[in-house]
């Protein structure tokens, strides 16, 4: 299957599931016991504006429904908190908070961002679900977006310990996990490096920093997404949130 067929299947797949949501209302909704909600977004830029998948999610919802991407560029689950920019999206008030994090918590992101999956990181998954129930707030965990980087036509899957550790804090927590690691990994590996490529964005700022630091010429940008990768990864964040949280559902 070459990548025409393939963005054609996306595309396909993307229009599909919209008439689904308009059929049954005009998208993704609330359940009617909330009036006016509010679904704030956290992590970093794979869910941002720019290159992440957050700008897809919150175009499927309903117009009442308030869409808020905190996600911020370049944070780690460390560093989002240390700067304040969780403070920050606390003071939305949000009914539901999805959190995603996981990419700059890796070795070599530096102290001022790097966690350990199983110790730092998943403290502080714990921490931001506890502080978000506190003030009312539901919180849902994300797993990372894969990357999509392949060697000898398979792909490299570097997010694996952050996403089981995030799996497990929210099963401790009894939290809704969306596996967006295990999503995107599961259409990735069906895929060559040429197709996947298709859903590249033109080289986001972080690997153009990164590259720079590093003394090289900035690589293809195979961790953001396109608009098109950012409407098709969003549409499958909200659908397998209807699917996992049971007040959320198309009206």
């Amino acid at each position: 299957m070459n990548w025409k067929s393939i963005r054609i299947s996306v595309a396909v797949a993307f229009v599909a599931t919209s008439i689904v949501g308009v059929a049954a209302g005009r998208g993704i909704a609330f359940a009617q016991a909330t009036k006016k909600p509010k679904i704030v977004l956290v992590g970093d830029s794979t869910v941002a504006v720019e290159g992440g998948w957050g700008p897809g999610f919150c175009a499927v919802m309903e117009p009442r429904v308030t869409c808020i991407n905190d996600a911020l560029n370049g944070r780690s689950s460390k560093s989002f908190y240390d700067e304040g920019a969780w403070k920050k999206a606390l003071a939305e008030h949000g009914n539901y908070y999805l959190i995603q994090f996981g990419h700059n918590d890796m070795p070599g992101k530096g102290p001022e961002r790097e966690t350990d999956p199983d110790t730092t990181f998943a403290a502080n998954l714990r921490r931001y679900i506890a502080e978000a129930r506190a003030q009312g707030g539901v919180p849902v965990l994300v797993t990372s977006l894969s990357r999509r980087n392949y060697k000898n036509g398979v792909l490299v899957q570097d997010l694996t310990a952050y996403a089981n550790a995030t799996k497990r804090v929210g099963l401790e927590e009894h939290v809704t996990v969306v596996d967006l690691n295990a999503i995107s990994t599961q259409i990735l590996t069906k895929m060559t490096q040429e197709q996947a490529d298709g859903f590249d964005a033109v080289t986001h700022e972080d690997a153009k920093a990164e590259a720079t630091a590093a003394g090289n010429k900035a690589p293809r940008d195979r961790t953001h997404l396109n608009p098109m990768g950012q409407r098709y990864f969003g549409r499958l964040v909200a659908d397998d949130l209807i699917r996992m949280q049971v007040e959320l559902g198309r009206m």
